[in-house]
């Protein structure tokens, strides 16, 4: 289901700001972790520019449909708080606010650390986060998108208080020409983390320097580029 609503919208928005950040910093050849890949739409991307890659992502669901697309690639099932990888990385890259799904400071923590540990010296982390401002946006009401086989409704809500955010998604695929269709229901959790605690976050796992610049400043036009942010940390 998340591959079905989400794996066609990320990318084209998001491109001119991984333009900016990674792909100019990151010369072709290189080897690269995507944390928190997924279905692989971004990894797609990241292996028609050349790079080396490694992708983990804690659903083993995603991860099978990702092999499915890219045989080639090495995907690993694995808990971003607790990454095992037997080698280090010229680079890693987290997009579509993945790390916005660690619900706790200390989830956090673990995954900037263990990124900061798999990257070698002068190893470079770009990843982006919702702030407040897009959360705010989450105002209980159904977004609708019809295709031909598909319907997919969203509706976020977000707590200021407790600062978690819940988006609630419903997709209708048909099965059968005799207009036979399924209905998948599933809820996704996320946390909103202020610029101070994320850049704390990311000194405390040791990285050296830090950049950061909102999305629309990167280049990102569309509505994605509304209360988001993106990081580059330098180990």
């Amino acid at each position: 289901m998340y591959h079905a609503l989400w794996a066609d919208w990320y990318l084209p928005a998001a491109l001119p700001a991984l333009e900016q950040l990674f792909f100019s910093r990151v010369p072709a050849g290189s080897r690269v972790l995507d944390v928190c890949c997924g279905s692989g739409h971004v990894t797609k991307e990241l292996v028609r520019r050349g790079y080396q890659i490694t992708g983990i992502d804690s659903s083993a669901a995603l991860i099978a449909y990702a092999r499915s697309e890219l045989p080639q690639v090495d995907f690993r099932v694995q808990d971003v708080r607790c990454i095992q990888l037997e080698r280090h990385y010229d680079a890693a890259l987290s997009t579509f606010d993945s790390l916005n799904h660690l619900l706790t400071p200390d989830d956090l923590q673990m995954a900037l650390s263990g990124v900061h540990g798999i990257l070698r010296t002068g190893g470079l982390f770009v990843f982006d986060m919702n702030l407040e401002e897009a959360y705010s946006l989450d105002i209980q009401e159904w977004t609708v998108d019809i295709s031909p086989n598909r319907i997919g409704l969203v509706r976020g809500t977000y707590d200021p208080v407790t600062k978690k955010a819940s988006t609630e998604l419903i997709c209708f695929s048909k099965i059968s020409e005799d207009n036979l269709w399924r209905q998948s229901r599933s809820v996704v959790e996320q946390r909103c983390y202020n610029q101070s605690e994320i850049v704390y976050a990311l000194t405390q796992a040791g990285f050296r320097r830090i950049e950061t610049v909102s999305a629309r400043a990167a280049g990102v036009t569309s509505g994605l580029g509304f209360g988001r942010i993106f990081f580059s940390a330098w180990r």
